[in-house]
């Protein structure tokens, strides 16, 4: 039904504006006594095989939605019908910003991509928490994904990820601390050794302060170098953090059958679907044989198919997230990997780290 019937009438619409049509549909529609119930029997599959295990939490199954589609938590209870094992609010900055102007959102129909420059729009980590603050859906993992403010200059950008960790500590089950959006201007270089060293230390040091520490965990560029990729897994040792989520959105244009001069047009921005399943698969392969298996990997990118969450799995994911795969494929999506999942009786990509 979604690709056939509402797909294109959402595409007729600019793609930031069907984004905030859809869940407010969404919304409406689980409003109405009795629906809820439907969508979750629809969309949800239980079965003992999808359980996961990872990072002292269990997760009902091993899909997740990734951040950036519910930047300010209005909406992950409305999300948790469709079947996701877990979902990632964010990400969420000290204040609240307007983000980049618009039009910062454009789809790649030719390549089942998108572009995005959102800029970390969201209403502050104070707007998230009063929301957070409401009862979550029973079984639902939830992380939280930190960042920092434009403003902020990156020789303070720790004060800016502590403040949105010590709100949030009591509210999520697990942390993403995001340096590597392209669309918050110098942001990725706090993804070089030191200044990452320091900000991942910083917010160890607080987390180990608590009396139950919460997993943290680091979302790392598809366009690092094996040397840079190295340099990170050194930083996961150092620092003790819990894991990685491979991959964000990448700088990169190659291969895109979209014009050229479309592509030039758009202009800057992180490009996100099936043009970056490769290059996200390689990576994490790639992070965990360098790592014996012993760093838990949250693999995300490209993931349009069951097929695609498998290979991630295979490389070495415990858990993926999808996005884009959602407004190109539907909601039905999750069932469809989750299904697949089962019939494969797919166990693999389990870290050998402790705290699995």
């Amino acid at each position: 039904m979604y690709r056939s019937l509402l797909k294109p009438l959402f595409f007729l619409l600019q793609p930031e504006k069907a984004h905030h049509l859809t869940l407010f549909l969404l919304k409406a529609t689980l409003s109405i006594p009795g629906l809820g119930y439907f969508f979750r029997a629809i969309f949800q599959t239980r079965h003992p095989s999808l359980r996961r295990e990872l990072l002292g939490l269990t997760f009902e199954n091993p899909i997740g939605l990734a951040a950036g589609f519910d930047k300010d938590g209005k909406h992950f209870r409305a999300m948790s019908s469709l079947g996701f094992g877990f979902i990632e609010i964010g990400t969420v900055t000290p204040k609240g910003q307007a983000g980049n102007p618009l039009p910062r959102l454009f789809r790649l129909p030719q390549d089942e991509a998108l572009i995005n420059r959102m800029g970390f729009n969201n209403e502050g980590v104070d707007a998230l928490v009063a929301r957070l603050k409401q009862e979550k859906p029973k079984g639902l993992v939830i992380g939280g994904n930190i960042g920092k403010n434009k403003a902020t200059p990156n020789e303070q950008a720790a004060d800016d990820y502590a403040l949105c960790f010590e709100a949030l500590f009591p509210y999520v089950d697990y942390f993403v601390v995001n340096v590597s959006s392209p669309n918050t201007p110098n942001l990725r270089e706090l993804q070089e050794k030191e200044p990452l060293s320091r900000l991942l230390a910083h917010l160890q040091n607080l987390n180990q302060q608590k009396k139950h520490p919460k997993p943290l965990l680091l979302k790392i560029a598809p366009d690092l170098t094996d040397s840079q990729l190295d340099d990170i897994l050194d930083i996961v040792s150092q620092t003790g953090i819990d894991g990685l989520i491979a991959t964000n959105t990448t700088i990169a244009r190659e291969g895109l059958q979209e014009k050229p001069h479309r592509i030039e047009t758009i202009g800057a921005g992180g490009l996100s679907g099936r043009p970056l399943k490769n290059r996200s698969t390689e990576v994490i392969r790639y992070l965990h044989e360098k790592s014996e298996g012993k760093v838990p990997i949250i693999g995300v990118g490209g993931i349009a198919s069951p097929e695609d969450a498998i290979e991630k799995f295979r490389a070495g994911a415990c858990l993926v997230q999808i996005y884009t795969g959602l407004v190109y494929q539907g909601p039905a999506l999750v069932k469809r990997i989750n299904r697949a999942l089962i019939r494969e009786g797919l166990k693999v990509g389990t870290s050998k780290r402790r705290n699995v």
